[in-house]
């Protein structure tokens, strides 16, 4: 069986466990939004998978194509240096798969709205007036 499409999330990793719940939270809730996408969550350091497991997974399992959401707030080196690397070793490993590498979610203007407005909202300041 063939799927259209998968997504695979990307995220730093750290040596604490508990760091990785937002992530598995994101993860969950695209299960929850599209049952049929196949999701899957990998780590560039410290916890696993790493992206060449996860991105296996997902071509095993039948993915036509693939989308890399990076989860880092902006496009440092690893977004810009170490990640084109692991994709391209993807594109080598499963060519059958096409990989497209989405821009740091950091950077998407819905994101950074989001965490001015939770940013207001911790300071306790009064909701804004809306123009």
């Amino acid at each position: 069986m063939t799927r259209p499409g998968g997504i695979l999330l990307f995220a730093h990793g750290a040596r604490d466990p508990l760091w990785a719940r937002p992530f598995e939270a994101v993860a969950d809730r695209l299960r929850q939004k599209a049952p049929a996408t196949p999701v899957a969550l990998a780590f560039l350091e410290f916890m696993a998978p790493d992206l060449p497991h996860a991105g296996r997974e997902l071509a095993a399992q039948g993915c036509e194509r693939v989308t890399i959401v990076p989860l880092f707030l902006g496009a440092g080196g690893h977004v810009r240096k170490d990640l084109p690397l692991l994709v391209d070793a993807l594109r080598a490993a499963h060519p059958q798969v096409e990989w497209r590498l989405a821009a740091a979610v950091g950077e998407h203007a819905d994101v950074i709205g989001a965490m001015a407005d939770v940013a207001w909202a911790q300071a306790g300041a009064p909701t804004p007036p809306r123009r």
